[in-house]
């Protein structure tokens, strides 16, 4: 995976651990990346606004995150993905990640789109 760049890529969540995913809205993910350093940012499901920032070491991502709560509330974490690729030649993001405040490690899975 050294050779992809995560820049300008699109992503939509189609599983998780630690809610059930809106199929008709799932959370988009937009992600830029520059030496070594990625960023972006995501909406829809239960987020109405959410960024985060981190680095990318071969297939590997590490984040930090923060998110602001369609129901209210903010929430914010870390979390490791790593790259896979697709027979289709998309991407995936196999996504650990747990929140500010809770030692749970969640589990979620996010399919690149065109």
């Amino acid at each position: 995976m050294g050779g992809v760049n995560l820049n300008g890529r699109k992503f939509v969540m189609v599983s998780s651990t630690a809610s059930a995913v809106n199929q008709d809205s799932p959370t988009a993910f937009q992600y830029w990346e520059a030496d070594e350093v990625v960023w972006g940012d995501y909406t829809g499901d239960t987020v109405t606004h959410g960024r985060f920032v981190g680095t990318r070491d071969g297939d590997q991502v590490s984040i930090t995150y923060a998110h602001a709560l369609k129901a209210g509330g903010k929430a914010g974490g870390q979390s490791s993905s790593r790259i896979e690729a697709q027979d289709d030649g998309l991407l995936r993001l196999v996504e650990e990640f747990s929140f500010d405040g809770d030692d749970t490690v969640h589990v979620s899975v996010c399919t690149e789109i065109r």
